[in-house]
C-alpha cells in the first residue's frame, strides 16, 4: 500500500515544477561530435574520488613549443558540456577571434555537492540533501589539477573558468572568494539564489578594492525568476562600484531559457571574455 505524500512533500514538488532553473542536475545537451583529446585521471585527496579529465589542445600543439593559457569547465565530462564547448572553442581559434588554448573539462561525480558552498536554507538543503562542497572542489582545481595540468602540458600561467547553473554560481563564488586563482570568469544563469543569495547580498563584503591581477568577468542571466532577479542586482552592485582591474559585462537574455542560455551565449561570451591572439 501506498502512502500518501506529505503536504511538504507535495509543496516542494510544485515549487520545483514552477522553477525550471532549480529541478534538474543539468539541462539536457544535443549530441556533439566529440573533439579530438586527451583523457587523464586524477585522484583527489581533497573531494576523496578519482576524477576524469578530458583535455583539448589547439591545432599545432603537438609540433611545437608554444605556452598556452588555460580555459577549465565543471560540467567538463564526455556526456556533458565539453564536446561543444571544445568545438566552439577550436571554431574561434581558426576564425582568430581568440588566442589558441587548452580546454580543460572536468567531469561530474557529485556535481551539485561540488558546485555548491554551504547554505543555512532548508529549501536547499531539500533540495539539495548532499551539498558544501565547493571549498574542497576549489582545493582540487588549485592544488591537484592546476599543477597535474602544468607538468602534462605547456602552460603560460593564464587561466579562465566557464560554468553554467550551479557551475555558474561556482564561477562567481570563485571569484569572490579566490578572486586570483583565475583572471577571466565566465558565468552563464549563476544559480545566486542559493543560501538565500548570500554571494549577491555579501558582494560588496567580499569583492576586494581592488583585484590581485587584471580580472575579466562576463555573465548572463536568462528568463528564470529566480535568477535573472539576482543576476541584475549583481550587476548593479557592480556598476555602482566595481573593484579596480575588474573588467565586466552584464548580458541579459530575456529571450533565453534556462535550457538554452550556455548555448545561445557561448559564442559572444568567449569573444569578449578570452585571450586575443
Amino acid at each position: 500500500m501506498r502512502s500518501r505524500p506529505t503536504l511538504a512533500a507535495l509543496l516542494l514538488a510544485c515549487a520545483l515544477i514552477a522553477s525550471g532553473c532549480r529541478k534538474a542536475e543539468a539541462p539536457a545537451t544535443p549530441a556533439d561530435p566529440v573533439p579530438p583529446h586527451d583523457t587523464f585521471t586524477l585522484d583527489s585527496q581533497a573531494t576523496g574520488d578519482t576524477r576524469v579529465l578530458n583535455v583539448w589542445t589547439p591545432p599545432g600543439y603537438a609540433d611545437g613549443t608554444a605556452a598556452y593559457p588555460v580555459l577549465y569547465m565543471p560540467d567538463g565530462g564526455l556526456a556533458e558540456d565539453f564536446p561543444h564547448i571544445a568545438n566552439t572553442i577550436a571554431a574561434l581559434v581558426a576564425e582568430g577571434a581568440v588566442a589558441p588554448m587548452l580546454v580543460v573539462g572536468i567531469e561530474n561525480t557529485v556535481r551539485r555537492r561540488d558546485l555548491t558552498g554551504p547554505t543555512t536554507v532548508p529549501g536547499d538543503a531539500e533540495l539539495v540533501p548532499v551539498n558544501g562542497g565547493s571549498a574542497a572542489f576549489r582545493t582540487f582545481i588549485r592544488d591537484e589539477l592546476m599543477p597535474e595540468v602544468g607538468r602534462r602540458y605547456r602552460v603560460d600561467g593564464r587561466r579562465a573558468i566557464v560554468g553554467e547553473s550551479v557551475a555558474g554560481l561556482f564561477v562567481m563564488e570563485t571569484l569572490m572568494l579566490e578572486p586570483g586563482l583565475f583572471d577571466t570568469y565566465i558565468a552563464m544563469d549563476p544559480s545566486l539564489w542559493w543560501n538565500g543569495h548570500d554571494l549577491v547580498v555579501r558582494a560588496h563584503e567580499l569583492l576586494p578594492a581592488r583585484m590581485a591581477q587584471p580580472t575579466r568577468l562576463w555573465f548572463a542571466g536568462s528568463d528564470a525568476e529566480d535568477i535573472h532577479v539576482y543576476t541584475e542586482q549583481l550587476a548593479a552592485m557592480l556598476a555602482e562600484s566595481a573593484p579596480a582591474d575588474l573588467a565586466w559585462t552584464y548580458s541579459p537574455q530575456p529571450a533565453e531559457h534556462h535550457n538554452t542560455i550556455f548555448r545561445a551565449t557561448k559564442d559572444a561570451a568567449f569573444r569578449w571574455a578570452l585571450w586575443r591572439p
